[in-house]
Parts: structure tokens; C-alpha cells; sequence
């Protein structure tokens, strides 16, 4: 404990925020990219970019299930399940699959997929292999090449350290208001430190939500206790109570027709006329426990999670529902994780999400930058950086810089990278971390300005290169997006055009290595001339 309770908070607010500032970078950066997941996933599918948005989609999902349905029925009869993906706003393709027979040493059944114009029902290319958007989501909270649970716990743990460094700043910040409007630029640490209350302030409650609900997301992995207390079985119990249409009949050697799925619709319909259904699945299809489970949108509720049915697959017979008799705590969980998804959001909505996302990054890069920033400015003439400061600024480097440069990266792969590659999706992956490494690789090298500064160059090279490559590689490109109204690819290309300008006006700040000797050497030739008399 310091001596004063302000200075107790100043000190935990700098350590707490410090000590995992690169991972809640990391985080914040990949969830903010994350809320644009299926625009992403979209662009990353340029096979599918003629596709048109349905002008009475929720009217004809009725005839595109039962299509889908008699093509299932031909092409896996006996597969141990199938999945239809209706189209929907975000997302205009129709598609659906079947697991294919698991091979030795395979955690999952592989998934046949096959993709539909949902306006002529008629097959499309095959789109190329890539995880698209969800590589950013899942990297998130998952952190990639590392064990689940262990990524999720780590996780949770910087969230709460997150938290803990938003209230503390709340606290020790005494002129709140005031920071938002304060900007003192060319002044060393202290432009930093504006920079960092003003992001921290603009977008205060969103940090303040995005961290709490992140926190409430995994709160499970965090306090499993309550529920193991309650449950003989524990979570696994808890979560089959609550969400029973979860729960899986085992495959039966006994053949049994599947009712036809109009059946099922019609007690759809009845329940709710105008349902706007997401996905369909079906569990041991054509046998004695063959399963139905429906899907519907959660439409403008904020909620994760939208009704829910569970149908035997033989009988017709409704065996569960979720969704819409749940109680207070599990709609308050739902909603706290579609507040922090921003699945419900619209447009407007998403792009407030969006750059109240890259606040955080901008407070979190300035906070990181303006401790060694205040190291470095405290060095006598003759004194060397300590190891731990060299280690800070290497980092931040790699970090902020290596992140976007590995993002533009990515892109850049899912257009070049050969369509017949195996494994490409992992390629493209790949392409992400050895673009990250190469810019930790320059961190180590040096952290000077114009590491910096190069860095900065790169950076804007590859964002440009995004549209061009795009537009060199498919039919389409930043001005027809414009023209064709197709905002989601136009949106993506126009970030990545903003953010290239960003930075070649970042590398234009920064001084060059020239001017940063000659302006030693204009001080240093000042101070003897003043020393001399």
C-alpha cells in the first residue's frame, strides 16, 4: 500500500494495465475486427459475390428448406447429421451439408457443403477454403495454437485485470471531463497521456460494457463452482436443464423414414407466423432417434439466442423448446452476451461498436507506449535502458504494428494463396503469425523512431495493397463495390484504404533517422557553443 489511497490506485491502475496491455491489445483488436465477422467472411468468398440479397426472404424459406431437403435425402440418407444455413441480412447464400463418416484420429466429422443462389435454387462455385471472419472471432477468446481451456482462462484473467485498470483509472482520473478535452501535442509523455484519457474517456462505457460482458461470457470457466455444488453432474447438467434441445439421442441401427419437414414448419407457423428461421439440423436422420432442431432469428431482441425446437424426427412430436420461457438469470446472460457480440446490431449500430473498439486499442497502445515512453525521458545522459524497458518497447513495436500488418497480411493470402492448396484456411492462418513474426523480428533489430517509421511504411503498403490485390484477383473492386451498393465489400476495402492513409500520415510524424541525429548534433553543438561562452 502506498502512502495515500490515490497513489495506491495510480500504481495498481499502471500495473495492472502494464502486465497484460499486448494480450488485451491482442483481444481488443481481433474482437473489434470480429464485429464486421460475416461482412469478412463475405469478402474473404469472392465466389459467392454475385449473389443477390433476397427481396422476400423470410416468405420463401419454406420452399428453400424442402428443397434442401429432398437433396439431402438423395445425395446422404443415412448421415449422422445435416445442417441447413437459410440466408439472412448479413449473409445472402443458401447453403447446406452433411457430416461425412469420421476418418481414424479425426475429432469431428468432416461436412460436405454445398452452396445455393437461394433467388434460382441453383448451385453455385464452390467458394474457396478459408475461415474468413471467424478466424478473428475465435482468436479473440481462443488465442489460436493454444489448448481451449487454457486460452479461455488467460482470458478471463486479463479481462478481470481489464476491469480492475478501467475502475482505477476512473478513480484517480480527478478532472474526467476535462481530459476528454485536453490535447497538448509535442509535449513527450504528457501528448501520451492526453491521448490515453482521451480515448479512455470518449468511449468509456463501451469499455466499461465490452469488459464486463466479456467477463460474463466465460464467467462459467471462472466461478464453476456454484454449479457444481448445485448439479451431481456439474456444468454439463447444468447446461442440459437449461438448453435441452442440446441434448443428443444416440444413433439407432433401426431405419426409420424422417417425416417431412412440412409437418414441422407447420407447428413452426403456428407458434409464430411470420418466423424468420436460421439454421435447420437434423441428428441420425432416416433412423428410430432421428432428431429436428429449429433455429429462429433473434430478430431486435438483444438477445444471443432466438427461439428454439427440438422435434422427433420420426413422429413430429415437439420434445423441447429454448428460448422462451427462460428465466431471469439465464435472459440476463443471453443478453449481456449478445450486447457484447453485437449480433443484434444494425449497420449504424455496428460501426458505433467498431470504432468504439479501436478507442480501446488507441488507449491501451498509448497506455503501453507512454509507461516507456516516461522510462525513457527519466535516463541520465549516461545511462543505459534496463533490460525490462528494452523488453516494453520491443514489444509494443511487435504489438501495435505487428497486429495490423498481420491483418493486411491475411487478406492479402486469402486472394493469392492458390485455390487447390491443402489446408488452405490454415495457410492463410499461417500467413497471419509469420507476417507478426517478421514485424517482432524488426522489434528486436531496434525500437528507435525510425523502426517506428519503417514500420509504419509497411504497414500502409500492405493496408493499399488490400484493394489492389482484390481488385486484380476477382471481378469486382473498391469503385464497382460503390456503384453496385455491395457495402460490405465496399466497407471493407474503404477500412483498409483509411487505414493505409493512417499510417503513411503516422510515418510522415515520425522523424526520420537523419533528422533525429542532426538535431542531436544541433543540440549538442548549442550547449558547447553556450558552455564556451
Amino acid at each position: 500500500m502506498k502512502e495515500s489511497f490515490f497513489r495506491s490506485m495510480t500504481w495498481l491502475h499502471t500495473w495492472v494495465g502494464l502486465l497484460v496491455c499486448w494480450l488485451l491489445f491482442l483481444i481488443f483488436f481481433a474482437g473489434t475486427i470480429s464485429f464486421f465477422k460475416d461482412e469478412i467472411t463475405i469478402w474473404a468468398e469472392p465466389e459467392t459475390h454475385h449473389v443477390k440479397q433476397q427481396v422476400q426472404r423470410v416468405q420463401s424459406q419454406a420452399e428453400q428448406i424442402n428443397y434442401v431437403f429432398a437433396q439431402l435425402q438423395q445425395q446422404a440418407p443415412n448421415s449422422l447429421s445435416w445442417r441447413i444455413n437459410l440466408p439472412e441480412p448479413r449473409n445472402p447464400v443458401l447453403s447446406y451439408g452433411f457430416a461425412e463418416p469420421k476418418q481414424p484420429g479425426q475429432r469431428r466429422a468432416p461436412f460436405n457443403y454445398t452452396h445455393l443462389d437461394p433467388n434460382t435454387l441453383e448451385q453455385i462455385p464452390e467458394p474457396r477454403e478459408t475461415k474468413g471472419g471467424n478466424f478473428f472471432y475465435r482468436l479473440h477468446f481462443d488465442l489460436h495454437y493454444i489448448d481451449v481451456f487454457t486460452a479461455r482462462i488467460i482470458v478471463c484473467l486479463a479481462s478481470l485485470f481489464m476491469l480492475v485498470a478501467l475502475i482505477t483509472g476512473i478513480v484517480i482520473h480527478k478532472r474526467i471531463f476535462k481530459d476528454m478535452f485536453s490535447f497538448r501535442a509535442n509535449k513527450g509523455s504528457r501528448s501520451w497521456l492526453d491521448a490515453h484519457n482521451v480515448s479512455s474517456v470518449l468511449a468509456l462505457p463501451f469499455h466499461i460494457m465490452i469488459t464486463y460482458t466479456g467477463i460474463i461470457t466465460l464467467i462459467f470457466m471462472l466461478f464453476p463452482y456454484p454449479a457444481e455444488t448445485v448439479y451431481e453432474d456439474g456444468l454439463k447438467q447444468m447446461f442440459e436443464e437449461a438448453l435441452p434441445i442440446n441434448k443428443r439421442a444416440k444413433p439407432s441401427e433401426e431405419q426409420r423414414p424422417l417425416i417431412a419437414i412440412n409437418d414441422v414448419l407447420d407447428q413452426i407457423y403456428t407458434k409464430s407466423p411470420n418466423a424468420d428461421i436460421s439454421y435447420v439440423f437434423v441428428r441420425n436422420a432416416n433412423t428410430a432417434t432421428s432428431q429436428i432442431v429449429v433455429y429462429l432469428a433473434t430478430g431486435k431482441d438483444v438477445v444471443d439466442n432466438g427461439p428454439r425446437y427440438l422435434f422427433n424426427g420420426v413422429t413430429g412430436e415437439l420434445e423441447a423448446s429454448s428460448g422462451e420461457d427462460w428465466s431471469a438469470s439465464a435472459q440476463f446472460y443471453d443478453s449481456m452476451t449478445a450486447l457484447h457480440s453485437a449480433r443484434l446490431a444494425e449497420p449504424l449500430l455496428r460501426w458505433l461498436y467498431f470504432f468504439c473498439g479501436v478507442a480501446g486499442c488507441a488507449m491501451i497502445a498509448t497506455g503501453c507506449i507512454m509507461w516507456a515512453k516516461r522510462l525513457r525521458e527519466r535516463l541520465k545522459a549516461d545511462q543505459k535502458p534496463s533490460f525490462g524497458l528494452k523488453l516494453v518497447e520491443t514489444l509494443n513495436l511487435a504489438t501495435l504494428m505487428g497486429l495490423p500488418f498481420a491483418t493486411a497480411a491475411f487478406f492479402i493470402a486469402n486472394r493469392l494463396l492458390p485455390l487447390e492448396l491443402a489446408e488452405r484456411a490454415d495457410k492463410e492462418i499461417l500467413v497471419f503469425f509469420l507476417a507478426w513474426l517478421a514485424m517482432l523480428i524488426i522489434a528486436v533489430s531496434g525500437r528507435e523512431k525510425h523502426h517506428w517509421r519503417y514500420s509504419a511504411w509497411l504497414n500502409a503498403i500492405a493496408c493499399f495493397l488490400v484493394p489492389v490485390v482484390n481488385a486484380l484477383t476477382t471481378d469486382g473492386n473498391w469503385i464497382t463495390y460503390l456503384l453496385t451498393k455491395q457495402w460490405a465489400l465496399f466497407g471493407i476495402d474503404s477500412a483498409f484504404i483509411c487505414a493505409g492513409l493512417l499510417f503513411l500520415l503516422q510515418s510522415k510524424k515520425i522523424p526520420s533517422h537523419k533528422t533525429v541525429i542532426n538535431k542531436a548534433k544541433s543540440n549538442k553543438n548549442r550547449l558547447l557553443k553556450e558552455q564556451q561562452g
